[in-house]
């Protein structure tokens, strides 16, 4: 992400809680079906490790996350598992409900919260949510509405780009290059 305002700094700085849609964000949209072992199609989908070990980065300071989908799929359960998201809702293309639930229980406020997302479903939440991002490959609708656009495409490192955003805007970011030794003061000290 290119140019980011001021305004857009402000609102990272006060997110509590990512939250995003699946299919088109952390996939790239693209559903593989294969046969199961009773014959039925068992749905695959690919997730980026990139933006996973960012989900760590989130979790490690205490920001929350979650996923709202209009689809069902036992992938995203497990996926959501791993990386220790806290909110993990299904099956909902009206996602404003789930939205509302999820900030009432996690005693939170529309401004206090990130939402990421790439097609029209999402386009209630994106304009309720105090920091609303589009994936770089949404439709053309929804980065109009975004506060920011992801260089990326969803499913391959769109995420983890608003997380990047989010820790820089509130001074967390130095400290994940120190955890990994990539501090500029280290990287001086051994010639880069």
């Amino acid at each position: 992400m290119n140019n980011i305002s001021a305004d857009i700094l402000r609102r990272a700085a006060n997110i509590k809680l990512l939250l995003m849609d699946v299919d088109g964000v952390l996939t790239d949209g693209t559903l593989y079906y294969f046969p199961g072992p009773d014959g039925k199609p068992v749905e695959f989908k690919g997730f980026n490790t990139q933006d996973g070990l960012g989900f760590h980065f989130l979790n490690e300071v205490g920001i929350k996350t979650g996923v709202i989908s209009g689809r069902e799929s036992p992938a995203v359960v497990e996926r959501a598992r791993i990386l220790k998201m806290t909110y993990v809702y299904q099956g909902h293309l009206d996602k404003e409900a789930s939205f509302n639930e999820i900030l009432k229980e996690a005693k939170l406020k529309d401004e206090q919260v990130a939402f990421i997302g790439d097609d029209f479903t999402d386009a209630p939440l994106m304009l309720r949510a105090g920091l609303s991002c589009a994936v770089g490959n949404a439709r053309q609708e929804l980065r109009a509405v975004a506060h920011v656009t992801t260089e990326s495409p969803g499913g391959d490192g769109a995420v983890r780009e608003v997380i990047e955003l989010i820790l820089k805007s509130q001074n967390l970011w130095q400290a994940v290059l120190e955890k990994y030794k990539l501090s500029e003061n280290k990287r001086k000290t051994i010639g880069l």
